[in-house]
């Protein structure tokens, strides 16, 4: 690596330190809208413990974030976004039968 690339690499990540310790605000930011879960659920028609058994979480995680108690997080918020878009490829690719 020459040191054009070694000293801007060190720069982004001295300005990531400045930013996890609230030094200073990122210059821009992704905010993704919540999914509603329940209406998720509801499109496709599925009870709360056959949608939690297709998207392999307990009933009673389902039941948290239907009510606002837990907000889904990471893999789970990408999962809900795919069936979202397009349930049938995912019960598809998830070797699912819905029927």
């Amino acid at each position: 690596m020459d040191n054009e690339l070694f000293n801007e690499l060190l720069t982004s990540i001295q300005e990531a330190g400045k930013i996890m310790r609230g030094e200073t605000k990122p210059m821009q930011v992704y905010e993704f809208e919540e999914p509603d879960v329940k209406a998720i659920r509801e499109r496709i028609g599925f009870s709360q413990s056959k949608f939690a058994a297709l998207i392999g979480v307990s009933l009673r995680t389902i039941q948290n974030w239907e009510q606002g108690h837990r907000h889904p997080t990471g893999p789970a918020k990408v999962l809900l976004r795919l069936v979202q878009a397009d349930p049938e490829s995912v019960f598809k690719n998830l070797h699912i039968n819905h029927a």
